[in-house]
């Protein structure tokens, strides 16, 4: 059956729907030797080239088990494939994927750290970031200045950006003292730069902006800065049902309910992993103390919202 050609190629991992939707536009895409259009569809008997360079058959209609992780980000690194200025980039600390590779969903800019979805299905990534789903970015930010109670309403009313009207859809206090203060703030679309942005229309500064949740998925407290770890399992399909689509079947026919769900992945990594040892689930280092307890730590909630810990 012909599908759209950015739908295809996404869902093989070639990248999210933008990007394709951009390679058209610029004509780098051809189909059967014609250059591609907005609108096109495709079937198995087409052959697709990116750039001059044939793209595997087996590849764009084979249905594998797509991958996602979860990374947390830390301060000074940047989520481009490359940087001309020299800086590290995300993928720089991520495993090598099974198939096709790594698209993000969404981005954080140099100085802000935080949770970061990644999946070989850019299918997934499309939908999470896609405006009409409204999915939720909680962050936690330090505030550096007096905040009223009046700039907080009108932060949640809405503020003319030079971009368009922006606003938080929710709002929290979360504690500090003297000039920086911490609160939580909701927003449910991706433009550059818009918590900060919003923050300075009020005459103050973000200090600190640490990204806690995407949509559903939570970052686990125990993903320490560079780490990454995979989402499989039930957590995996209920991001897929999240996002309004069917979790893809396993790959060469293995059976996805043999894996278990991350919070009882082990701590080592197993002998037969091909994964390096940037993973969460492998390091041994010792995490700072904490002033709260342990049992208070767990309480923040399950990594993927609406579901229990067990």
């Amino acid at each position: 059956m012909a599908e759209r050609i950015q739908k295809v190629l996404a869902r093989a991992g070639y990248g999210s729907r933008r990007l394709i939707e951009s390679w058209i536009k610029e004509g780098k895409l051809q189909v059967n030797g014609v250059p591609a259009t907005l609108g096109d569809q495709i079937s198995e008997k087409d052959r697709v080239t990116l750039e001059g360079r044939p793209l595997s058959s087996k590849r764009i209609w084979q249905q594998s088990m797509p991958q996602v992780l979860l990374y947390h980000k830390p301060v000074g690194e940047v989520c481009t494939r490359s940087d001309p200025e020299g800086r590290r980039t995300i993928y720089q600390s991520l495993p090598v994927p099974e198939d096709g590779r790594w698209v993000s969903v969404g981005r954080l800019d140099l100085n802000t750290s935080g949770l970061i979805i990644l999946t070989t299905d850019g299918e997934l990534a499309n939908q999470l970031m896609h405006p009409s789903n409204e999915m939720d970015r909680e962050y936690a930010v330090r505030v550096l200045g007096e905040v009223t109670s009046e700039m907080m309403q009108t932060l949640r009313d809405g503020v003319e950006l030079e971009d368009g009207k922006a606003h938080f859809s929710d709002i929290q206090p979360g504690g500090g003292e003297g000039a920086n203060s911490w609160f939580h703030v909701v927003i449910q679309e991706g433009r550059n730069r818009e918590v900060r942005r919003l923050w300075e229309s009020q005459g103050v500064q973000v200090s600190r902006l640490v990204r806690l949740r995407y949509g559903p998925v939570i970052m686990p407290n125990k993903l320490k800065p560079g780490r990454w770890m995979m989402l499989e399992g039930k957590e995996l399909e209920y991001l897929y049902e999240e996002a309004g689509l069917k979790t893809k079947t396993a790959k060469r026919g293995a059976s996805s309910d043999k894996k278990a769900p991350v919070e009882d992945v082990p701590v080592e990594k197993s002998a037969k992993s091909k994964w390096p040892d940037k993973s969460a689930k492998s390091t041994t280092k010792a995490a700072p103390k904490s002033r709260k307890s342990e049992s208070q730590q767990t309480k923040r909630g399950p990594r993927i919202r609406g579901r229990s810990e067990h």
